[in-house]
């Protein structure tokens, strides 16, 4: 048994926030149900950075969020679209949007709608801001979300700063919210019967990863400092220089600070009262970084690696993205799947992550094509060939 058998999520999202909630729900075992607008449905669909796949509206963005999901394509503007939709609430455990707050009621397809429609209905509406407050209606995008949660103002150092993170982090943590929620709601629903309303907010959703800066700042008083590869909690923790490139060294305790004074030949150092104590080390970083890095660059990364490591430092090379997603430890883990996509071919996609040992999750299928699914999807719900062919001629899907 999958852990979500038997689940069917009608999946209104665009994009990244909405589709990685959906795609975790979808791995699990349920049924992922993507609505889509008959023209060209998911914005991701044309996006990414091979231009035949956008053209076959099949991008990489939207290969990479909607493996083991379906594709209904739907006019929600149309009443016809509508009552369509409607009818597949009255069959639907979830439904996930990822639309401005006002976008469903202005469509009559609001929570309060269709909750009357399935009781038992859990709605999940993910936004930039949430569905009320001051800012609840305005546009959002990962990069406004990053820059308004002072994310961006905490990376860098002071040579480059605000500093964008490298991947829509706003956004993913904000899909990642929603399926953790959605999860929480369905095993509320197991207990009570009752379906409900769920707000995720990006904003809101990012605020909880910067916990220890924000405590820092909240409980403690202390501005974020910026510090660039370093680690604000321990020295030596960051990225320091090798003979051939970088290496990063996590020596966040006091015996692995003194393991590293040992393995790099420099014992005295731990004896320097400059840095004999953690809090004192901290404030000496830029002093104890060329003093660590004068031995480092005698010796390749991998050396260092090693060394650290068989003392119990936590280390490690600092790779490249292809080297990343190829190593030996993604490999073994079954990080990715592997299917056949039609007019494409081989996709590696991301299986679910946390390894159930019951209950495992992975890659089936591909990333369905626009409308791939809407006539087997239809049929199900009680509609007729000539039903399915009059909404297909008056372009209702």
């Amino acid at each position: 048994m999958k852990l979500l058998e038997g689940v069917r999520v009608l999946d209104l999202t665009n994009v990244l926030s909405g589709p990685f909630a959906t795609l975790h729900l979808a791995l699990a075992g349920a049924e992922v149900i993507k609505i889509e607008n008959p023209i060209d449905g998911d914005l991701a669909r044309k996006l990414g950075s091979v231009p035949k796949y956008n053209q076959m509206l099949m991008g990489t963005s939207f290969l990479a969020q909607n493996a083991n999901k379906k594709s209904l394509t739907l006019n929600l503007k149309a009443p016809e679209g509508k009552e369509i939709f409607k009818r597949l609430t009255r069959t639907a455990d979830v439904i996930v949007e990822n639309f401005r707050p006002d976008v469903m009621p202005r469509l009559g397809l609001s929570y309060d709608v269709l909750s009357t429609v399935n009781p038992r209905l859990i709605y999940c509406a993910i936004s930039g801001f949430g569905q009320s407050g001051p800012d609840a209606l305005k546009p959002a995008y990962d990069q406004i979300i990053q820059g308004l949660s002072g994310e961006m103002a905490i990376n860098g150092d002071e040579r480059l700063n605000p500093l964008r993170a490298g991947f829509p982090v706003c956004d993913t943590v904000g899909g990642l919210n929603a399926a953790f929620a959605i999860m929480g709601a369905l095993y509320y629903r197991e207990k009570t019967g009752e379906g409900q309303f769920i707000d995720v907010a990006l904003l809101d959703s990012i605020m909880p990863l910067m916990g220890w800066v924000v405590a820092n700042l909240m409980i403690g008083g202390q501005p974020p400092v910026l510090m660039g590869n370093d680690n604000f909690t321990a020295a030596p923790s960051g990225t320091f220089r090798t003979k051939d490139g970088f290496i990063n060294i996590a020596a966040n305790k006091q015996e692995q600070w003194e393991a590293v004074a040992d393995v790099l030949g420099v014992p005295e150092l731990k004896t320097d009262p400059r840095f004999q104590e953690r809090d004192t080390r901290k404030k000496y970083r830029k002093e104890l970084t060329p003093l660590l890095e004068q031995k480092l660059v005698e010796r390749d990364t991998g050396h260092w690696v090693d060394e650290l490591n068989r003392n119990d430092v936590p280390s490690g090379a600092i790779l490249t993205l292809g080297a990343a997603v190829t190593q030996d430890q993604i490999k073994h883990r079954q990080t990715f799947g592997t299917v056949q996509a039609m007019g494409i071919g081989e996709l590696k996609l991301f299986n679910l992550t946390a390894k159930f040992s019951k209950s495992p999750g992975s890659v089936e299928t591909p990333p369905p094509t626009l409308g791939e699914h809407t006539e087997a999807i239809l049929k199900g719900s009680g509609y007729s060939q000539e039903e399915i062919q009059r909404y297909r001629e008056a372009k209702i899907i």
